[in-house]
């Protein structure tokens, strides 16, 4: 079967976008060959480590709809899926490793590993461990029994060439005259990353590992990991890393990173999906617009491009724009409610307003910014009245005079006011506008007039008098 994941770490506010599009390939990759895609919490670095970031992490990926078939909420029969709850089963892999001497104890202070590393800066040597504790294991043993700190190393074999075939990359070569001795086991008990990912992978019977291009260079180490077990390796892909327009790494520096905030911000999930799934990748009929259903059936990992894809927020808000525009008027009027759900909006002006709005809407939190008039007075006005109080008495007498209250009367009426007082349509109606608005962009003032009711625009006007 074929089998995927991902595995955050519970390390920052929410799970990255970077990761998200990760997740997003990895799901798309199981469901598409009928298989499953888990998630892991890798929650090994206790220090760095942010209370509620697991739970948000799972919420988030639950709001986009990439469900994990395993989980730790969802559970699995390759549990537990957090780290933190298979300490034993890290402890007695890398005792194994020790035992086959593809690992060994360390003790080295961090000082002296400082040193060592500074040294080689110095000669112009990549800085790594000098396996200065490989050589005096017996020794280490006896420091160990009587209470010292330790760590446990992969013992890298030196000048070999760790080959191995990436979906996306093809053959990839490292020497491992260019590796270190990584720690696998820290001295709290924590695996690493590089020991924790080879056994819970291996246990879990990953059969892809779908990942991000930063993890390339610790491939042959888990190669290495692997081949000391004697486990089959799995397949390997390495997506490229999504980069700002400048090309650069996207980072919280620049731009949102978090998840979650492009759902607070009123992208809609499936238009975010849409979007990264052309970082990188391209339909084969060169469309831009698709859902998760044809993704699914089109995708194929080595049609993803290695290069790293620029994700750009302003076109991500033309995406969100068009499925925005192709929603049906109630199943836009729900999303706007249930995200404004804190204003308790009128749900009978939310309808009305729709249509009148979404053409200029590119999120969800754009319809506040355009509609706002529907539900509260102008404070502030972006024209000043001066000596338009008699045009203005005139407006409010041919108001209460229109009967029906339609769009279409009310626009005729005011154009023959405005055509008897000689006055240019343009100018005779940004008045109007900004007076029962505040601005001069509005949606279109007759059918605004109609929503607002005879009684709501008669009051605004004679305010501005």
């Amino acid at each position: 079967m074929i089998r995927t994941r991902i595995a955050p770490s519970p390390t920052g506010e929410d799970i990255h976008i970077g990761n998200l599009y990760t997740a997003y390939i990895n799901y798309i990759f199981a469901h598409k060959n009928d298989g499953k895609f888990l998630v892991r919490i890798e929650d090994t670095d206790q220090t760095r480590k942010v209370e509620g970031s697991e739970e948000k992490i799972l919420s988030t990926l639950n709001a986009f709809g990439v469900n994990p078939d395993e989980s730790v909420e969802a559970g699995g029969e390759y549990g537990p899926y957090r780290q933190s709850d298979r300490l034993e089963l890290y402890k007695k892999y890398a005792d194994e490793l020790i035992e086959k001497g593809s690992a060994y104890y360390c003790i080295c202070s961090r000082e002296r590993l400082s040193k060592v590393r500074e040294e080689m800066k110095a000669k112009k040597q990549i800085p790594k461990y000098d396996k200065y504790c490989l050589s005096r294991q017996d020794e280490v043993q006896k420091e160990i029994n009587n209470g010292a700190e330790y760590v446990i190393r992969l013992n890298v074999p030196t000048d070999e060439e760790v080959i191995f075939q990436d979906v996306i990359r093809g053959e990839i070569r490292i020497n491992t005259s260019n590796l270190d001795d990584q720690v696998l086991l820290k001295s709290d008990g924590y695996p690493t990353y590089h020991l924790g990912v080879v056994v819970d992978d291996y246990l879990m019977k990953i059969s892809h590992v779908i990942r991000a291009e930063e993890w390339i260079s610790s491939t042959p180490k888990h190669i290495l990991i692997y081949k000391a077990f004697g486990w089959e390796l799995p397949i390997f892909a390495h997506v490229p890393i999504l980069r700002n327009p400048d090309k650069s790494k996207l980072s919280k520096r620049k731009n949102p990173v978090w998840a979650s905030w492009y759902l607070e911000q009123g992208f809609l999930p499936e238009a975010v999906l849409n979007y990264l799934a052309l970082m990188g990748w391209s339909h084969p009929e060169g469309k831009e617009i698709f859902d998760a259903e044809e993704f699914t059936r089109v995708f194929t990992l080595e049609r993803i491009q290695p290069v790293g894809p620029v994700f750009d927020v302003t076109k991500l808000e033309w995406m969100n724009g068009q499925y925005i525009m192709a929603l049906p008027i109630s199943n836009l009027k729900f999303l706007i409610s249930n995200f404004y759900k804190d204003r308790n909006l009128d749900e009978h002006i939310v309808e009305q307003s729709v249509p009148l709005v979404r053409e200029r809407m590119k999120t969800l939190k754009d319809y506040w910014d355009i509609a706002a008039m529907f539900y509260q007075s102008p404070i502030e006005y972006e024209k000043d009245f001066t000596n338009q109080k008699e045009l203005l008495e005139k407006v409010v007498h041919t108001l209460e005079s229109i009967s029906p209250w339609k769009a279409s009367v009310i626009g005729e009426k005011l154009q023959d006011l405005a055509t008897a007082e000689e006055v240019k349509f343009g100018t005779f109606f940004m008045m109007l506008r900004i007076a029962l608005s505040g601005k001069k962009v509005t949606p279109p003032l007759n059918e605004s007039m109609e929503i607002l009711g005879k009684e709501e625009c008669i009051t605004r006007i004679k305010h501005v008098i």
